[in-house]
Formats: structure tokens, sequence, C-alpha cells
């Protein structure tokens, strides 16, 4: 099993890479490999001199995983980091793991960044993007509001005779 480390990078299973790029890849699961030898700086370099694009998508995903040894905690984080990443991005870099020791388990904290490599300079659209309608953000109360609602909005001249109230009761001498 390959050591999971800061700044290793996982390529897509079936990634379209740039002529005459050969990435050595050790499987990890669920449709994603490691490249062996490489973080994303270097990756980028090679992507950009074959005129392709290193797109960076996200800050990244945050997950925790446990299990009976730091490395199987670390697995366990970074599959579930994986299944939330959508099929515009294919390679990551984990950035940042954080372990801690509880006396019958590890529990993992890691960050992963995302990146979409391809010919193409356009950013790649998400998978979930589509117009919202206007009238969808527009709530109105009904016009007889206050006949269905009678204390609605009641609470806050009450809040500030209070604040009011406890002020000038701390003002007098006592």
């Amino acid at each position: 099993m390959h050591t999971i480390a800061e700044m290793n990078m996982l390529l897509r299973a079936q990634i379209e890479l740039p002529d005459g790029l050969r990435m050595a890849t050790d499987n990890f699961r669920d449709g994603w490999n490691f490249a062996k030898t490489t973080n994303a700086r270097q990756l980028e370099k090679q992507i950009a001199s074959r005129g392709w694009n290193f797109i960076r998508l996200a800050d990244g995903s945050l997950r925790s995983g446990v299990g009976d040894t730091s490395q199987e905690a670390i697995a366990s984080a970074l599959k579930l980091a994986l299944r939330r990443i959508g099929a515009h991005s294919n390679a990551v870099e984990v950035e940042h793991i954080e372990l801690t020791q509880y006396p019958w388990f590890f529990l993992a904290r890691i960050k992963v960044h995302l990146f979409c490599i391809q010919q193409s300079a356009a950013l790649p659209a998400p998978d979930v993007a589509g117009p919202l309608s206007v009238s969808s953000h527009l709530k109105r109360l009904p016009s007889h509001a206050e006949a269905l609602y009678p204390h609605f909005g009641s609470a806050m001249p009450q809040l500030k005779q209070m604040l009011i109230s406890s002020r000038e009761a701390l003002e007098r001498p006592q």
C-alpha cells in the first residue's frame, strides 16, 4: 500500500494527459491513482510545457476518517474526500493531514485541493450549474399576515425596551 502523505497527487484512473506525458501511478481506490514522484508544482510544469492547462478549481475539501492505524485513518479520510469530488476535477493534491491518536483508534483530518488537467483554457462548468429563478429568492408574507401571525415582529420592541430599562438601571446611583 502507498504511504499517504502531504503533497501526494492523485489522478483519476481514466484521465486524459498530453501526448508524451507518462505518469507512473499506484492504484488507490474508487477510480483514483497516486501519481508517483510528483507534486502539484512539478506536474503543472510538465503539463504547461506541453501546451495544456493545470487549473486549480477550489480551495479544497476537508474530511475526517478513523482507523486502527494512522495510515488506515488517513486512507479513510481521503476516500471520503474523493467521493465528494465532481466529474469536472481529474486531479487532487493532499494539502494537509492532521492526525490524532486515541487509545483505541486514530482520527485523521485531511484537506485536498482540486485541479483540472485539460487542453482548453476555459474553466469547466460545475456539475450542478444552472440558472436560478429570481422569483425563488423573493419571499413575501401574505397581505393578511398580521391576522395569521399576530405576534410576528413583536419581540424586537420588547427587547429594545428591556435593553433601555437595564441601561437606565445601571446608570442610576444606588
